[in-house]
Parts: C-alpha cells; sequence; structure tokens
C-alpha cells in the first residue's frame, strides 16, 4: 500500500514512520511521498534526509481552501498514493479531498477523542485537571477530529506534570500508536462498521520446525 505523509511542523511523527520503515515494521505499507504546506518546515527537512521523494504546496499561494486541496490532490495522485496519513499537518481538509481518498485518510491527535478535540490539546486536557489523557489515530471526515476512532493510547496526568511534561510523554505513544495502525491498515485488518472501528489482532508469526 502506498502511503503518504502530511505534515506541516517538526515532523517527529513522520519520524517514526520512517524509523518504523526502516526496520521492516511497516508491512506492506510503503512511504512514498511526504507534502508540507510550510516551507522549510522539519518535516521536509526530515523527508530529504531519508531521500524520501517529498513536495510542497504552500496554502498561502491559493485563493481558496478547495483550490489548495485540488493541488494536493494531484500531487497525491501522481505517486498512486492508497492511504493519506495527517502527522501534524494543520490544514482542516474540504469534503473534496475526503471524496477522492475516502476512508483512506487518517490522523493522529494528542488527546482520548472525543475529548479535547482542535489545537492544543495536551493543555486543554491539563488545565481541565483530568487524570488521564493520551492519543488517538482517527479516520478523517468533514469535521474537527471527528471521524471514527481506529486506536487509542492511555497516558496518565502525574501528580508533578506541567504541561510540556505531559505533551512529551503523550508524544512519545504518539509514535507508537500511528506506525501500528499503518500496518494494520496495509494489511487488510481495519473495517468500518458506521462509527464503529474493528482492528483484527496481528497474526502471530508461526515457525514450522525444519524436517531432519
Amino acid at each position: 500500500m502506498n502511503v503518504a505523509v502530511l505534515a506541516s511542523g517538526t515532523g517527529s511523527n513522520l519520524q517514526a514512520l520512517i524509523d518504523a520503515s526502516a526496520r521492516h515494521l511497516l508491512g506492506p505499507a510503503r512511504l512514498v511521498v511526504v507534502g508540507v504546506n510550510v516551507p522549510g518546515c522539519g518535516a521536509l527537512a526530515r523527508a530529504q534526509a531519508a531521500r524520501l521523494p517529498a513536495f510542497v504546496i504552500d496554502h498561502r499561494d491559493y485563493s481558496s481552501r478547495g483550490a489548495f486541496d485540488q493541488a494536493l490532490i494531484e500531487a497525491l495522485r501522481h505517486h498512486a498514493v492508497e492511504l493519506v496519513v495527517l502527522a501534524g499537518f494543520m490544514r482542516i481538509l474540504t469534503p473534496r479531498f475526503l471524496d477522492a481518498f475516502r476512508t483512506r485518510v487518517i490522523n493522529v491527535h494528542p488527546s482520548l477523542l472525543p475529548a479535547f478535540p482542535g489545537v492544543n490539546s495536551q493543555a486543554q486536557a491539563f488545565r481541565h485537571g483530568v487524570r488521564i489523557s493520551g492519543c488517538s489515530v482517527h479516520f478523517v471526515e468533514d469535521g474537527v477530529d471527528s471521524g471514527p476512532v481506529i486506536a487509542q493510547t492511555a497516558v496518565p496526568v502525574l501528580d508533578d506534570d506541567d504541561e510540556e511534561r505531559l505533551r512529551l510523554r503523550i508524544l512519545a505513544e504518539e509514535h507508537k500508536l500511528l506506525p501500528s495502525v499503518v500496518r494494520a491498515i496495509a494489511e487488510g485488518r481495519v473495517s468500518v462498521e458506521g462509527r464503529r472501528v474493528r482492528v483484527q489482532a496481528q497474526a502471530p508469526i508461526r515457525v514450522t520446525p525444519s524436517e531432519s
């Protein structure tokens, strides 16, 4: 399965996918292209360091969200992309884009959705005083962090936490969760029934004894 990653910032979740790919942990998923909307961002540098094809489409060069999304669609189709991963991509995609990749766009978000959607989720959770936060990977639909949840990891909020420590601990779990979801989708182990997502367990590796 050909996978594209869209990012806007430092690209740490992109790096987690690059590292997982290098260790052959993505199964049949292949990282084929990285797209960014912020020239010079860290994610672009990470893609170049990994020698991944990359493109820059600056949203400020387009008069509408629809025109920007159409440019993204054309760039991704050029690479025969089958799954789009949003990893810190700070743009809301239009129905035009989502229709082009129906049920093939996922996002990683630093909260246990549906709690604390949108930006600064870790700070929202910390200030709200919750005892457990975490991260989610979900399908993207026409709403802010509102699509069906594929997988989540809980992260306890410790008594001596501050916003930054909590953010970093959640981020570390994102780096584990996102590659595992990408692999599950590529292996055909993810299905959607309404808003319920089912993820089949990975088949265990069986070693057949050699004949003597």
